[in-house]
């Protein structure tokens, strides 16, 4: 599917009514030919997974990585986009464009799920195929419910295709019935999507994917019990996840769609020449973020960095050798003896923000600069969901029912991956979250988990204040927690309110 390039989309966009002209045209796409075949549904599908990495409005492109890391308090983001340094200063506003642009592209992403599952339903196409492509856009649609709920809370629900213009202006509905929406969407998914595809359909959603986003939406639900059945199920067959042995493979084009990813948003360097090109033949397929993080030195914009908080915590545990924990190295770069860096020294970049590292994860670091191929777009796949992830949920889940015991399994397989001894034990529920919750900071830094954890954890507050975070004194836990309803939302749709303390 990566190299699966679709350059029509614009039929995703028309309306479900046309009645301007009596006859079609039979050599122009619109709604009323489209529709017909397996080859236009697998365009409608590429098109609905595209959204994820648009430059501006997807959730895993490059202003959705940075909205998503920007918060936490492992995460910094410069005063050079305006927008972007509001939200992560805890300064932004309802008029703030990044978080509007990914409340756009979620609803994007609806919509053109939505038009997959209701034109499938007449489609002459095999039952078997109806099934499938209902089943994906099912689970895309979830996502994009997922992305709004942990950043919006209380969104619109939109599960058809709308007929008139006063269908468009749908009112909020309460938080738990967007939770609901998801964990139904997923459980249709589930029970219809395949366990794997051949290889040209590689990074489509499969069973899987959509069995860890329904145990992760359980465990964001606090229904532990649900929670770990859905993740238990992925511990064996017909699965076979596993981590990867080396943690860093993770975040190289080679090791794309491994064994230990469930999904991840397939990019790859193709298309046009501009990624900022919007849907048109001119846009790249490739995302901008490595060079966003990029040093100047290296043709970057250097936009982001890890607080020393970051840094810190990846020193609180040294491996049985005695070393720094491999996340560490793969993750970050500092000035330790011998480190490189783009093929240099280390000590030739200036560290500019007073931090004591630069990103090293999801960076082409290995290559001269970031623009290897003479242009600015990375194709390293962002993986939404990797195996570590569930373990570490799942341990969750069960310490949470205070089945401590039974979570040692799970925590010790990422700490041995990380060459750490095993924990010792006898561990308390307490003493099991802690290391959960430091196994997590480690493992998932600049993958866009952090403050989402923390809000689950009930510690956004206490772990903010207590960080090197510039622009924690504007923090406000009920102001902050979720961001306001966009403005531009609020000036067209009456029936929507803005989000409390807004």
């Amino acid at each position: 599917m990566k190299k699966y390039i679709i350059l029509l989309t614009m039929v995703l966009s028309l309306g479900a009514c046309k009645k301007e002209l009596d006859t079609v045209n039979p050599n122009v796409i619109v709604a009323e030919n489209f529709w017909k075949t397996e080859g236009d549904f697998q365009s409608a599908l590429a098109a609905t997974y595209k959204v994820f990495h648009d430059v501006n409005n997807g959730y895993w492109g490059v202003r959705g990585v940075e909205l998503s890391n920007g918060r936490g308090d492992d995460f910094f983001i410069r005063n050079d986009v305006k927008d972007l340094y509001q939200l992560s200063t805890f300064t932004n506003t309802p008029s703030t464009g990044t978080p509007s642009s990914i409340f756009s592209g979620a609803y994007t992403g609806i919509f053109r799920a939505n038009q997959i599952i209701e034109n499938a339903v007449t489609a002459p196409i095999t039952d078997d195929l109806k099934k499938q492509f209902t089943a994906e856009a099912q689970f895309i649609r979830a996502l994009n419910y997922f992305i709004l709920a942990i950043n919006f809370g209380a969104t619109p629900i939109i599960t058809a295709v709308p007929k008139s213009q006063s269908e468009y202006f749908v009112k909020q509905s309460p938080e738990e019935d967007v939770w609901q929406q998801i964990v139904t969407d997923l459980q249709a998914a589930k029970a219809a999507l395949p366990v794997s595809y051949p290889s040209e359909w590689v990074g489509k959603a499969t069973q899987g994917a959509a069995i860890g986003y329904l145990g992760k939406a359980y465990l964001y639900m606090k229904k532990y019990p649900e929670a770990e059945a859905e993740f238990k199920l992925l511990l064996t067959a017909p699965f076979s996840y596993d981590l990867l042995p080396n943690y860093e493979d993770n975040f190289k084009p080679e090791f794309d769609n491994n064994k230990e990813s469930l999904f991840e948003i397939q990019v790859q360097n193709v298309g046009g020449t501009n990624p900022w090109a919007g849907e048109n033949a001119s846009e790249a397929l490739g995302v901008t973020t490595a060079q966003e993080f990029a040093p100047t030195e290296v043709a970057g914009w250097f936009e982001a960095s890890a607080t020393d908080k970051m840094f810190t915590e990846f020193q609180k545990e040294k491996t049985t050798t005695g070393d720094f924990d491999p996340r560490m190295y793969a993750s970050i770069v500092w000035n330790y003896p011998g480190a490189m860096y783009y093929n240099r020294p280390f000590s030739e970049f200036k560290l500019v923000f007073g931090y004591s590292s630069m990103i090293r994860k999801y960076q082409n670091w290995w290559a001269n600069n970031e623009q290897p191929n003479g242009v600015y777009a990375s194709d390293i796949n962002e993986k939404t969901m990797r195996f570590a992830d569930v373990l570490l949920m799942l341990a969750e889940a069960q310490t949470m029912q205070d089945k401590v015991t039974d979570a040692y399994e799970h925590v010790n397989r990422v700490r041995t991956r990380a060459k750490l001894a095993d924990l010792p034990a006898g561990y308390n529920q307490s003493q099991m979250m802690t290391e959960i919750r430091h196994q997590r900071m480690v493992e998932f830094f600049r993958e866009g988990m952090r403050f989402y954890d923390l809000k689950r954890w009930g510690l956004l507050e206490e772990e903010i204040e207590n960080s090197d975070k510039v622009g924690k004194e504007f923090f406000n836990l009920q102001r902050h927690e979720y961001f306001p309803i966009p403005q531009n939302e609020i000036n067209t749709n009456p029936n929507i309110e803005q989000n409390p303390n807004w």
